[in-house]
């Protein structure tokens, strides 16, 4: 027997899979389209991320390799696509190779796509806030080919922000070419620049949580882009995966991942220290970043040649802290990836000798990342500045690991923790990102026995740092971003529809594709539109011609028995129609960029039924906020006289 304060169950087990198949297919059609381009945003930032992948190890394989004999380690679980070619280091040539480099990049960059220059992430966060999720088809492909320069030949970058950009690119290209609202192209974008991150750093949770925590500076997560950029994650995985392996990018043998546990809760403290070190520590990344990218806008050079400049003072700082540790090879990590740095601190043996020797080179990394980096994508250079930070985190961590693990063994059981967690907690501050960091070193070591640490140091970092950000794009909370601008707008005009609008002898003044100038003009100048609708002789809806565009030709008189509505027509209006709510009609008003726009039917013919003006749902909208409050207003009054 049902209770009737249940929904009632069939009675035979088989009536419940047309049911659930309804609510599925109710809860999953709006969205079926956007999940379904999501999988295809996926695959394609894998495809880029394998290009660019490989044409990184080819750059870096013919110069920094073949050239100038550097042959640094690899992370365990990313083995080099080519043999080194065992040649002696030469110091010098780390000066010139780089030049090289910066000189070709930079013209690239600046002769074809200027907004490609520095790290991808940071522009495809200012697509989504400020350009509707719009960004140039060929900025992608130049930065793809300008950060393989870059990075391959000795600049300090990431690969995270090309993969990122080429992912949010795609998914703008996509929403653009399929005409999807701006609201959809955005979470599209975002996805693509997950599943970007996903690929790279083979951490595919990371990426969903990455997309929708790094649009803001506070907490604020960006909800309705996490299951699209959780799809686009696991695609974007898989096919990087298929090309170069699942296991994750870092290696760890059994017996340090026996000593990487949390089983005191003492170790907090040590953790704590942690933290605040690495507070400070990104404060000194971010300004500087930010000051050497002032200083270099600032330069009277031609911005085609900054990068060069940037390369030589990376290759100086490299070369000076060769000389300075003795020849220390280890210390070059300043200059390309860095990441095998990560890998051989992850494997020190603790308490062996040289180990004060060996935090003494992480140190030495950390600091001379920061300014590599800074004058590497200051400069113009293109790459991403995830990957430095890790690097950075990581080699200070190990750092401090060490000093600690020297002074007191029992809080700091091997340093490698500190490695793991410094690459997080350091990023938690840097980005503003505390969760998707933790996540995404976790699935970079495969190593889940640190989450709690991670989760202490990750928190404490994010609130003791300062609001200096390395991703600049970044606003402080949804409600503070231009694409969030419209959600009150969107609220008031909940459940209100175009069809309000229409009445049954409304009279439409259209032009037809073969009138000719004088009749558009007097068309135009009859009616109380800046513009008006072109149909066939069926009534189907072609396009609409607006004043403007007869403006500028009737300055030619001798054109107005030869221009016809169909050579003044914009074809690629998009056109209401009765069902449509109105905070869609806004968005379409402002995509569009007219006054008014026709409402067609909802047959596939497309027949112009009516004309609705901007200033109508503007009207409509402000009248409703009226009364809103109106109805506050007394509904304040009453509560105040009980």
């Amino acid at each position: 027997m049902n209770d009737g304060n249940k929904t009632p169950i069939p009675s035979h087990p088989l009536r419940w899979f047309p049911e659930f198949w309804e609510l599925s297919h109710r809860r999953l059609r709006p969205q079926a389209r956007l999940l379904g381009l999501s999988l295809v945003v996926g695959v394609i930032a894998g495809i880029g991320a394998i290009v660019f992948f490989a044409a990184c190890q080819v750059v870096f394989h013919f110069t920094l390799d073949f050239i100038a004999g550097y042959h640094p380690s690899a992370p365990g679980g990313e083995p080099p696509l080519f043999d080194d070619t065992k040649d002696a280091l030469r110091p010098l040539l780390l000066l010139i190779v780089p030049v090289v480099g910066g000189i070709i990049s930079g013209f690239i960059v600046f002769s074809l796509a200027p907004e490609a220059e520095g790290h991808g992430t940071d522009a495809a966060i200012a697509a989504y806030h400020h350009h509707q999720g719009q960004i140039r088809p060929r900025v992608p492909l130049v930065k793809i080919v300008a950060s393989a320069l870059t990075i391959g030949t000795g600049g300090s970058g990431g690969r995270e922000g090309p993969i990122a950009q080429i992912g949010a690119g795609f998914g703008s290209f996509l929403g653009k070419l399929l005409r999807l609202r701006p609201a959809e192209r955005r979470i599209l974008m975002a996805a693509g620049m997950g599943a970007g991150v996903a690929a790279i750093f083979r951490a595919p949770l990371a990426g969903a949580l990455f997309a929708a925590e790094v649009l803001y500076r506070s907490p604020d997560f960006e909800s309705e882009v996490i299951i699209p950029a959780g799809l686009a994650s696991v695609m974007a995985y898989c096919t990087f995966g298929v090309a170069f392996g699942f296991a994750p990018l870092f290696s760890l043998s059994p017996e340090i991942l026996k000593l990487l546990i949390f089983n005191d809760p003492l170790q907090l403290v040590s953790y704590t220290v942690l933290a605040l070190f690495l507070v400070v520590l990104a404060m000194l990344y971010t300004r500087s970043f930010y000051g050497l990218t002032y200083l270099f806008h600032r330069l009277s050079v031609r911005p085609h040649f900054k990068p060069a400049i940037g390369a030589f003072l990376t290759g100086v700082i490299g070369v000076a802290l060769y000389y300075l540790l003795g020849r220390e090879q280890k210390v070059l990590a300043v200059l390309s990836f860095g990441y095998g740095a990560l890998q051989d601190a992850m494997i020190v043996e603790p308490g062996s000798e040289g180990s004060l020797f060996l935090a003494l080179v992480l140190f030495a990394i950390a600091v001379g990342k920061i300014l590599t980096t800074g004058l590497t994508i200051g400069s113009g250079g293109s790459g991403g500045v995830f990957g430095p930070s890790m690097v950075i985190g990581g080699c200070a961590g190990g750092a401090l690991g060490i000093v600690l693990h020297w002074l007191w063994p029992v809080l700091v059981p091997h340093p490698a923790s500190f490695v793991i967690v410094g690459m997080a907690g350091f990023f938690a501050a840097a980005a503003k990102t505390p969760f998707s960091t933790l996540v995404i070193v976790s699935e970079m070591t495969g190593n889940y026995n640190l989450l709690l640490p991670t989760l202490w140091v990750c928190a404490l970092a994010f609130l003791l740092s300062d609001e200096q950000s390395i991703y600049s794009s970044q606003v402080e909370s949804r409600s503070r971003s231009p694409a969030h601008q419209g959600d009150y707008v969107r609220e008031v005009l909940a459940g209100l529809k175009i069809e309000q609008f229409l009445t049954p002898d409304q009279q439409v003044s259209v032009l037809h594709p073969e009138d000719h100038l004088e009749i558009v003009i007097e068309r135009l100048g009859s009616t109380p539109y800046t513009s008006l609708p072109v149909v066939d002789d069926t009534g189907r809806f072609l396009g609409m011609v607006s004043l403007e565009q007869v403006h500028f030709a009737s300055r030619f008189p001798n054109l107005q028995q030869i221009v016809l509505a169909a050579d003044l027509m914009r074809a690629d209006v998009v056109p209401l129609r009765p069902g449509d709510q109105l905070d869609y009609a806004l968005e379409l008003f402002v995509e569009n960029n007219l006054l008014e726009l026709p409402v067609v039917d909802e047959a596939a013919e497309r027949r112009v039924i009516g004309m609705v003006k901007r200033s109508d749902v503007s009207g409509t909208y402000l009248r409703h906020v009226h009364g809103m409050r109106e109805r506050k207003e007394g509904h304040d009054e009453v509560v105040s006289k009980l």
